[in-house]
């Protein structure tokens, strides 16, 4: 069994025991509306097999479908503040036409899912183009102001072999195991509260040189306007960091459920004790090649052991990007991906500032900084600190 395959089996379980309490609760409250935004239904792309998926999951559930996107033209502020699950098909060319003008109103620049919080399921008839479309929409729905709960995407490939190992931990097949999941993110959606903190803490992690990084410069600009926050500062470049070697699953836990890694050295000293006291991840991320540095992926691998045995639903994530030329939103996804979707940190509406400079110490003098810096500083506040 590989280790993706085990941590995401035990989490499955994990997820499945929450989702039966929660049961009972719902039978004893009234519960939110869940409003499913589901693009294509009636197309090309549309796929009977997340027909009955949604139909499992939301049984008992009290939930809307939208399949017609009109509404989006309509009354663009219609989803703002409400539990939302993105259904999409994508067919077997990754190509599904009405989820585009989905995608052209979460990027039209508002804040079209101000307080909205969502999860997805994204079915295909291929073995590709799912995590890519999540990844895509995650980014854009975060920009509109929408919440993504930890571990937010279920995903259908066309043979479902990304669920052999849940099937097999489930006693179940790939299709059973499909429809439980989706069943476990619609009553996550429908129950998660984000908890707000009266004295928050936040982990800020770079790897940059202080006189030459833009990042660094923004940075500065964004923590002087976090009052209230205590915030722990860790430079990865201290130390030699070792980058994850995949050790065999049950080595990984054993040293995981000590809080270590066979590796030791600083992600072990200094990361490892950081992450678990903090309410909050703030991520400092130039843009070297439309990808997070070296140092920045060691650290998210690196931390596949202490995941083992500490899940960071009620953790937030945040990001400041900042590139020489384009593709921001590469490192976005990248981290939306790696951190909220596998690592099941929250990902809050708006959580990342993503700025182009070229030149050392040109990010200061970009038009209107000012104002995105206190505009960034003040949305971490309003997630973290309870006022």
């Amino acid at each position: 069994m590989t280790e993706k395959g085990r941590e995401t089996a035990e989490e499955l379980e994990k997820a499945a025991g929450t989702a039966e309490a929660g049961r009972t609760g719902a039978a004893e409250a009234e519960t939110e509306e869940l409003a499913v935004l589901y693009p294509g239904r009636h197309s090309e792309a549309a796929r009977e097999r997340l027909e009955e998926i949604l139909s499992f999951a939301l049984e008992g559930v009290q939930a809307k479908i939208w399949d017609r996107m009109k509404i989006l033209k309509e009354d663009p502020f219609f989803f703002r503040g409400r539990r939302l699950l993105f259904a999409v098909p994508l067919g077997e060319n990754g190509i599904n036409r009405e989820y585009y003008e989905l995608l052209a109103w979460l990027r039209s620049g508002k804040q079209v899912l101000s307080g909205a919080l969502a999860g997805m399921v994204i079915d295909a008839g291929s073995e590709l183009y799912t995590k890519a479309a999540a990844r895509e929409l995650a980014v854009a729905a975060s920009m509109a102001g929408c919440a993504f709960v930890g571990r937010p995407l279920v995903e259908g490939t066309a043979s479902l072999d990304n669920f052999l190992v849940q099937a097999a931990n489930l006693k179940t097949d790939r299709m059973g195991a499909y429809r439980n999941s989706a069943e476990i993110l619609a009553r996550q959606l429908l129950e998660f509260q984000w908890q707000k903190k009266a004295h928050p803490k936040l982990l800020v992690l770079h790897a940059s040189n202080h006189k030459t990084s833009n990042t660094l410069a923004l940075w500065d600009q964004v923590k002087a306007r976090l009052s209230g926050v205590e915030i722990r500062e860790v430079n990865l470049r201290n130390g030699t960091l070792v980058d994850c070697s995949g050790c065999p699953y049950q080595m990984c836990l054993h040293f995981g459920e000590r809080g270590q890694c066979f590796y030791g050295g600083p992600i072990v000293d200094d990361v490892y004790p950081a992450v678990k006291w903090a309410d909050g991840i703030l991520l400092l991320c130039p843009n070297y090649n439309d990808a997070l540095s070296a140092n920045m992926t060691a650290f998210i691998n690196r931390l596949t052991a202490l995941f083992r045995t500490t899940r960071f639903y009620e953790k937030a994530v945040f990001a400041i990007i900042v590139s020489g030329y384009s593709g921001s939103d590469l490192l976005a996804g990248q981290i939306a991906t790696a951190m909220n979707m596998n690592k099941t940190f929250y990902l809050p509406g708006n959580f990342c500032m993503m700025e182009t400079a070229n030149q050392a110490g040109a990010a200061l003098a970009l038009p209107g900084i000012e104002d995105r810096c206190r505009e960034f500083a003040d949305r971490m506040r309003r997630t973290l600190l309870l006022t």
